[in-house]
């Protein structure tokens, strides 16, 4: 069996992946542009990919190839009806990650919600040494208890920080984007609802034609301006030139962001030209990144091609 993994680096060269050497022949290339792809994958039985695209144009010639594995939930980098075609199977991975970006999203959270941006640099700037109180009120912050979060896609994730959210003392309230999801432990609500209502905004949901500029202008608009708003699911939820305003404008406290809609960042992002790290925190799409969920989503994968190889033999 051959194993070609077509973007290795953005799984880390932290991660032990010695486990796929007892599979088979494995072969890893840093990056693939789409461009290299066809080349690559020839002889592959199991491709396994991060953000690379699998189509027609990639792996026509791969007439080896029995299995696509992505490393991640997402699968919108492939075309499933082309895989189906060819008789390809593929695989995803869910929930490897939920624990690390529910826990980067209190990060976040705190980050604005505290303002530790500004006591930090307070302090580091030397002018707590001149201080005659020990404690500092300028920049005020809140308790989170009784606060009201709102969270977009109730999904595992979303899920998991309803539940933290909960242990904080929020009064936890969410919007199906399907119309399709109702869980009893938390009040299900309509979208301008969750907008007025909520203190903090998380979404947690997947990018379709339910989400795709779903946090716009109006939506901001709609929102309170003490609230924050927390960007987890896919960056082209969120439009980002009304987020930019909406921060300008402080028509919203502040943002917290691990995606965006192009990543890297562009240059020509409007949301760089906002400085103040007490409004705005963006991080590179790292929430699900802990070693921990690095780890774990490669074992996954090569249980997952053990799996379908023991099963294809012994049928």
């Amino acid at each position: 069996m051959k194993i070609v993994f077509l973007d290795a680096k953005t799984i880390g060269e932290d991660i032990d992946l010695s486990a796929f050497d007892a599979l088979g022949e494995v072969v890893k290339y840093d990056y693939s542009t789409a461009e290299e792809v066809p080349g690559r994958v020839t002889d592959a039985d199991v491709i396994i990919v991060n953000k690379v695209s699998v189509d027609e144009t990639a792996i026509a010639n791969a007439d080896a190839l029995k299995l696509v594995c992505v490393a991640a939930t997402g699968t919108n980098n492939l075309d499933k009806e082309y895989l189906a075609k060819r008789g390809i199977s593929w695989k995803n991975v869910a929930g490897y990650s939920t624990e690390t970006v529910a826990q980067h999203t209190f990060a976040l959270l705190f980050y604005l919600f505290e303002k530790l941006s500004y006591y930090d640099n307070y302090v580091k700037s030397e002018k707590y040494t001149e201080d005659r109180s020990f404690t500092h009120f300028e920049n005020v912050f809140h308790d989170l208890n009784g606060k009201t979060w709102g969270i977009i896609g109730l999904g595992a994730i979303g899920k998991r920080v309803a539940d933290i959210a909960k242990a904080f003392g929020c009064q936890v309230i969410y919007f199906s984007t399907s119309g399709k999801h109702s869980d009893p432990d938390y009040t299900q609500v309509d979208f301008d609802t969750l907008l007025t209502r909520s203190d903090i905004i998380s979404v947690h949901a997947p990018l379709n034609e339910n989400t795709e500029n779903l946090m716009d202008a109006d939506a901001f608009a709609k929102m309170k301006p003490e609230a924050i708003f927390l960007n987890l699911g896919r960056g082209p939820i969120v439009v980002e030139a009304d987020l930019a305003a909406a921060l300008e404008n402080k028509t919203i406290a502040g943002a917290g962001l691990d995606v965006l809609c192009n990543e890297p960042m562009s240059k020509d992002n409007p949301l760089i030209r906002i400085k103040d790290s007490s409004r705005l925190i963006i991080t590179p799409h790292i929430a699900w990144a802990s070693v921990e969920a690095r780890t774990r989503l490669m074992h996954i994968i090569a249980e997952q091609i053990k799996d379908f190889f023991c099963a294809s033999y012994s049928s």
